[in-house]
């Protein structure tokens, strides 16, 4: 996939479409709630920042530091923002995050020819039981996107096997487009449980199938991080100036 020159945007380039999309989707839904083309618009950014959310796991040499860094910034947006919002995306993510590493440890664990039958049970029921874990939590708290949002970087990361693993079949099963169509189930069954409108996430799929695999010469590390909680504090901000 990364030979193919059609695939031509970086990781940066779709971070990049994501908050736009986003930023777009928020102004219509504070200033425009009517504006049904500003939310269709504003439909690519989940899913362009959950793909890129499971290849963050994918490539983090530190995970604990990456789930702490998205864990915080979300322990930190909750206190600010805890009055005018449910919870934030940031926290779906983080337990996405959670899930992504405790599947790839049962990977690890499945093909691991030392590991006995009872560490191959155990890896596979820490990451059902982080499933399981988030359903209920969707249940009492109600996370943003719910069960299917925090499934979409997991299911994204499925055909993703650690170097380790030498099987070459699987192996060539970790392609953009195959992981696409992973994520794709849950992005249905959640368009299925929310409005029609949630039905355009699709769209995200066209670009996301243009992913080069590079993350591109810019840093933008910290990029989501800073641009979600300072663009609500803009929007808001002046829509509180202008209605008060």
């Amino acid at each position: 996939m990364k030979g193919h020159k059609i695939c031509f945007l970086s990781g940066n380039a779709l971070k990049i479409i994501a908050a736009l999309s986003m930023l777009i989707d928020h102004i219509g839904y504070v200033f425009m709630p009517q504006n049904m083309a500003l939310r269709i618009i504003g439909r690519l950014a989940f899913p362009i920042f959950a793909f890129m959310i499971s290849e963050g796991c994918k490539y983090t040499k530190n995970k604990t530091r990456y789930f702490l860094t998205m864990f915080s910034f979300a322990f930190a947006y909750q206190l600010i923002f805890m009055e005018f919002h449910d919870m934030s995306v940031m926290v779906t993510f983080s337990l996405s995050i959670l899930g992504i590493f405790a599947l790839d440890n049962a990977k690890n664990m499945l093909f691991e020819k030392e590991a006995n039958v009872y560490q191959k049970l155990l890896a596979c029921g820490l990451f059902i039981s982080i499933v399981f874990f988030v359903y209920i939590l969707n249940k009492l708290l109600s996370i943003e996107y719910g069960i299917w949002g925090f499934l979409m970087p997991v299911a994204a990361s499925i055909p993703h096997f650690p170097k380790q693993i030498n099987a070459k079949i699987l192996n060539k099963l970790d392609s953009v487009p195959i992981r696409l169509l992973c994520m794709s189930i849950p992005m249905a069954q959640l368009a299925v449980g929310m409005k029609w409108v949630q039905w355009y996430s699709f769209i995200s799929l066209l670009p996301l199938i243009l992913y080069s695999g590079k993350r591109g010469s810019w840093n933008m590390k910290y990029f989501f991080y800073i641009f979600y909680p300072l663009h609500l504090i803009l929007i808001y901000g002046i829509y509180y100036l202008t209605v008060y």
